[in-house]
């Protein structure tokens, strides 16, 4: 039987079944295994880093400028360079600081190096590192027992402790952030550059914590426009997602989402939430690292009171809310289908009525078992009044989601379920295509 890592590749091949494709003979498609962590219902994807190449669990996020790495326990490696404040490299990135470290030399302390202020995406903290330089590789997809070719890479060695907390709410077993951020020194920026490929990378989150998704680099410059659905890439302001780098651009993927339909009736939202001012205010992002997507309090209560009257036309039975969510139905009663718990669909409505993304019952209902309880509850968050971002569209709605990330484009793909055909992003079965 075929693991679930090729399958999911193979999926790819399917869901573009009558695509024209052309592959480049110089690049190989490269793809790393990503893992949900049970504990926080977050994700990390698996690279080789170092010399000689060891497997890293990073946490994963598509937002984030630069990688960073826990260098005080975890960083043995004979290539590491640390970047020297006035070079070229230090220049292009623009950290604005630099520093001398007076302890035992070694990763993550050096002299006269290029400084960086990393930032935690789950609890927003923030810390202190010193960039370096350093080898590192992922698998070829074509044959998941090989590793592709060793490039370098830059990220912050970063250093945790009492005060900075900069690791506490990160998937657990991660040893640093995996960021696919909108950024020139992300790491999905620089496999492309060191591959001398397009800036695309594909995304397929797993729903279960027993099985792995999949994230592809490098993959073929494919024609998918009949079997995803785009909608552009929206740039956030300067200073918009960030604690620190007040100057950089936002790293985080933007849509334009401009109303929720629920069982195909509009949801009547207030327009100006759902733009992003000056201040960098409002809009609807797209985060792996939140659980489930959290809504501005009057989006989240116009959205929910939909739900409940339309749920409510099927005879569902509300039960007591379960702590983090606000509305829960009996499980007893509720049919399942391929696409999860017969709830009504859910629709993100992006340009034009014609361009939705379409939410069913497995994305958007959560599951709760324990101590008497069995409910579905509705996986989105009240985030209150005052968020900065209105909508920040959750790892939970993504998952068995193919995504694709076209920076060239400047567009997001996506596929809505793959569960309306058959397969997940975990598992696929060839002798299907």
């Amino acid at each position: 039987m075929s693991s679930p890592l090729i399958t999911t590749i193979l999926l790819l091949s399917s869901i573009l079944l009558h695509s024209s494709t052309q592959v480049s003979s110089q690049t190989a498609t490269l793809f790393s295994p990503i893992r949900k962590d049970e504990s926080t219902n977050l994700y990390t994807m698996l690279i080789y880093l170092k010399t000689p190449l060891q497997p890293s669990q990073l946490h994963l996020d598509v937002g984030s400028y630069l990688p960073w790495y826990d260098c005080a326990r975890h960083y043995k490696s004979s290539s590491y360079q640390p970047v020297i404040y006035n070079s070229s490299l230090c220049i292009n990135l623009d950290t604005k600081v630099y520093g001398n470290c007076f302890d035992k030399p070694g990763p993550g302390c050096s002299n006269d190096t290029c400084s960086y202020f990393p930032e935690n995406p789950v609890t927003r903290k923030g810390g202190m590192g010193e960039l370096l330089t350093d080898k590192f590789s992922l698998t070829v997809a074509k044959n998941p027992a090989q590793l592709g070719p060793v490039s370098e890479i830059v990220l912050s060695c970063t250093t945790p402790n009492k005060y900075s907390r900069i690791y506490r709410g990160l998937a657990k077993g991660s040893t640093g952030l995996a960021s696919l951020g909108r950024f020139n020194y992300s790491l999905s920026a620089q496999i492309s550059r060191g591959s001398s490929s397009l800036w695309i990378f594909t995304l397929c989150l797993p729903s279960l914590s027993n099985a792995s998704g999949i994230v592809l680099f490098n993959s073929p410059k494919i024609d998918v426009s009949n079997s995803l659905i785009y909608t552009p890439l929206i740039l956030g302001p300067r200073g918009a997602d960030t604690q620190s780098f007040y100057w950089y651009k936002s790293p985080d993927y933007y849509i334009g989402l401009t109303s929720f339909k629920v069982n195909g009736k509009l949801v009547l939202l207030n327009q100006t939430l759902l733009a992003i001012d000056e201040l960098g205010l409002g809009g609807t992002k797209i985060s792996t690292s939140k659980p489930y997507t959290v809504l501005q309090s009057s989006i989240f209560t116009a959205l929910a009171d939909a739900f409940v009257k339309e749920s409510g036309k099927l005879n569902f039975t509300l039960v007591n809310p379960v702590e983090p969510f606000s509305v829960c139905y009996a499980a007893e009663k509720i049919p399942i289908t391929r696409v999860g718990p017969a709830f009504p669909a859910i629709d993100l409505v992006l340009q034009g009525k014609e361009v939705f993304w379409r939410i069913y019952g497995s994305n958007s209902m959560v599951r709760i078992k324990n101590e008497g309880v069995d409910a579905w509850c509705l996986g989105f968050m009240d985030g209150g009044l005052n968020t900065r971002t209105s909508i920040v569209i959750g790892g939970h709605q993504l998952e068995d989601n193919l995504l694709e990330f076209d920076l060239e484009r400047e567009r997001l793909g996506f596929s809505s379920s793959l569960l309306l055909r058959g397969t997940t992003c975990a598992d696929f079965d060839f002798k299907t295509t």
